[in-house]
């Protein structure tokens, strides 16, 4: 018995170098598949901010032209300067000079 005792408590338990390396091939195949996929994401979200933001700034400018009074067309170009002075818009430093041409299309209604 006390033989038996001994010879458990000599025997490590440790993996193998094949198992190490089955386990590393496992993780840098999900690491393989996730990485573009977050890629993919990150790139829509951007696209979506990138969208809202034209909506916002398109409502801003219908929203100053209604107050003045004035009608908006196609090729009327707003300055982003003149919304932020009016208060319709507020935006960083560094974005002075921006304008906006009004086009038409199916999801903002201009």
């Amino acid at each position: 018995m006390r033989n038996k005792i001994k010879q458990l408590l000599k025997k490590e338990g440790g993996f193998t170098l094949v198992e190490l390396l089955a386990v590393l091939a496992i993780l840098a195949l999900i690491v393989g598949i996730a990485i573009p996929m977050i890629g993919g994401v990150v790139k829509s979200s951007e696209d979506i901010a990138n969208d809202a933001q034209v909506e916002l700034i398109v409502n801003a400018a219908q929203l100053q032209a209604a107050e003045k009074g004035v009608s908006l067309n196609s090729t009327q170009t707003i300055n982003i300067d003149d919304l932020v002075r009016d208060n319709y818009l507020e935006y960083d430093e560094g974005n002075e000079g921006k304008t906006l041409k009004i086009t038409k299309n199916a999801t903002s209604g201009v």
